[in-house]
């Protein structure tokens, strides 16, 4: 294994969605800015981020993402620790969320800057889920970027919500960790298929020629899911997957957010 990274590898915090399904919460306050035991949801993130080290995270924006942005500003500071802020306005520039590979691709430029010390690896969390034991772990960080991979993705077991699950995964014999392939699976495959925690380590190049057709940078604004790119790249062997079983919870209805302050 090759020595960890002493470079850049920042975050992206996906913070762009309406939060219907959250309404009236959503309605004057976009849902990373809901607060759990007394911080918003995005803060956990940024936390846990300044905590690993990481020192650039980039949110994308479009319900009322000046909220967001005047909420953390240009640094967050914790502990001593400095992220600096960057934002990807999606609502400013194009009127609308440009769903999340749409808005990967767009803020690809902020999260890979081709400098020589940037490894073209960026973490990726959606800022509407609770998961305070996450750890943004860099030696992740070195064993992705070893094994060559487009993506490296955090399953979690199925929620209620959520009983079919997204993908599955299959075990690499002899090989370290991460020693399982994220598999495309058909729903009715006998195989169990694991929840998409919405964490996940990515390579930038899975956001260009040939997995994807958006131009660099998305310029126009093109609306793009991230699930039909991922099940391409699973389908060579391209993901590989692990499941996490701590804390995890996808804050997508107001009674989801009362059970955690139950």
């Amino acid at each position: 294994m090759s020595p960890l990274f002493t470079g850049r590898v920042a975050a992206m915090v996906l913070a762009a969605g309406r939060g219907e399904r959250m309404r009236p919460l959503t309605d004057s306050t976009p849902k990373p800015l809901l607060a759990v035991h007394g911080k918003p949801l995005m803060q956990w993130h940024l936390e846990a981020l300044a905590r690993a080290g990481c020192t650039c995270a980039v949110a994308n924006t479009a319900w009322l993402g000046d909220h967001i942005e005047a909420a953390f500003g240009d640094t967050f500071d914790y502990l001593g620790a400095h992220v600096q802020m960057t934002y990807s306005h999606e609502g400013k520039d194009f009127g609308g969320a440009l769903e999340t590979a749409g808005g990967i691709a767009r803020a690809l430029p902020l999260l890979c800057d081709g400098a020589s010390n940037d490894p073209g690896i960026f973490w990726l969390v959606a800022g509407d889920v609770f998961v305070p034991d996450f750890a943004f772990d860099r030696q992740a960080v070195q064993r992705f970027a070893d094994s060559g991979r487009l993506a490296h993705l955090w399953l979690v077991p199925n929620p209620e919500h959520n009983p079919l699950g997204d993908f599955g995964m299959q075990a690499l014999p002899g090989a370290g960790e991460p020693s399982h392939l994220a598999l495309n699976l058909n729903q009715d495959t006998s195989l169990p298929r694991y929840t998409y925690s919405t964490i996940g380590l990515f390579h930038k190049d899975l956001f260009l020629q040939p997995w994807c057709d958006i131009p660099q940078g998305n310029p126009s604004g093109i609306k793009a899911a991230l699930a039909p790119l991922l099940r391409r790249a699973m389908d060579q062997g391209q993901v590989s997957a692990q499941l996490y079983t701590g804390r995890w919870t996808d804050v997508g209805t107001p009674e989801r957010l009362r059970q955690l302050h139950s």
